[in-house]
């Protein structure tokens, strides 16, 4: 799994670093390029190395580590109104989300963090029902805010618009997704599953997730705002999938659990690869038009030709 989320992380983050290359010369004499592409590489860095953490230490400093780097990138454009309060929404919920985490981890290892997953699914199988059940909501808070899912995906809205484009590619397309990889990686690897109402729970976040996501987004007239709900739309529709997964495992029906699961998985690097694309092309939109109004856009498909094309493309996917 962690190879899966790796190839995620690898395709959206190439996209987004050579895009990134044009798309920030207009930053020139304005902002810090230095440390604009600095903190672009300290995500991916941390991205690629969250997926092969295998102790909960480990596992904590580069969820946090990825955290703070994604907030630095966040307040690239510091002056843009806005900016800062979207990045303090950022970090004040991604920090009750580690909160949750750190007392999941401190739970599951024991109270050593230093534990091996290994151990810690050995300790997993030792532990009352009750406590699993904590665990299990602990999880879903820790990885939820990460991930945006409704009600904890008030920063999703307000940072994407004030980020650069391609960091709100690479934000959209696999930082939240790191939810979704937190929450298989216990609740179904660490934890060894649980009772069919964990999955019940998950698959009716997700489904609410979807149907308010996409209500807010045909609300919205902002193009990468509408963007980032849609993204909360689609962490829904992932989680469907997760959570009929999940049901399955505990009627112990391993054929539909792994098509559920497969289905959730799938349509994560669906999402990660037409949402990077979507926030790219709005980011040559941007660029063109210099404003994020989609009231005030009109006819670009005869001075943007390819962008429209490609444009096209993601929003049919």
């Amino acid at each position: 799994m962690g190879a899966f989320f790796l190839i995620v992380v690898g395709l959206v983050g190439l996209a987004a670093a050579v895009y990134g290359f044009s798309y920030s010369a207009a930053y020139h004499g304005r902002y810090s390029l230095r440390r604009l592409g600095a903190l672009f590489n300290l995500l991916l860095l941390t991205l690629c190395l969250q997926v092969m953490a295998d102790n909960a230490f480990t596992f904590l400093f580069l969820w946090e580590a990825m955290s703070l780097a994604a907030y630095g990138l966040v307040l690239t454009e510091a002056d843009q109104e806005g900016a800062v309060r979207s990045a303090g929404w950022y970090v004040g919920v991604t920090h009750v989300g580690f909160a949750a985490l750190m007392a999941l981890f401190l739970l599951l290892a024991g109270g050593d963090l230093t534990a091996s997953f290994q151990a810690m699914r050995g300790n997993a199988a030792t532990l009352a029902a009750t406590t699993r059940n904590v665990l299990f909501l602990l999880a879903l808070v820790g990885f939820g805010s990460k991930a945006g899912v409704i009600p904890l995906h008030v920063w999703l809205p307000m940072a994407h618009p004030v980020a650069p484009s391609h960091v709100s590619a690479l934000m959209s397309g696999v930082v939240i997704k790191m939810g979704v990889y937190g929450l298989v990686r216990v609740a179904l690897d660490l934890l060894g599953g649980g009772p069919a109402w964990w999955g019940g729970v998950v698959l009716a976040v997700g489904a609410i997730s979807a149907l308010l996501g996409v209500l807010y987004a045909l609300m919205e007239h902002d193009l990468k705002r509408l963007l980032a709900y849609h993204s909360v739309e689609n962490i829904g529709i992932i989680l469907i999938g997760v959570g009929a997964g999940l049901i399955f495992h505990s009627y112990a029906m391993p054929a539909l659990a792994a098509l559920g699961l497969i289905g959730g998985l799938y349509h994560t690097i669906n999402h990660a690869s037409f949402k990077g694309l979507l926030f790219l092309g709005a980011g040559a939109v941007l660029h063109a038009t210099h404003t994020r109004n989609m009231e005030e856009m009109g006819g670009l498909i005869k001075r943007m030709p390819w962008t429209a094309a490609f444009f096209l493309v993601g929003a049919v996917a």
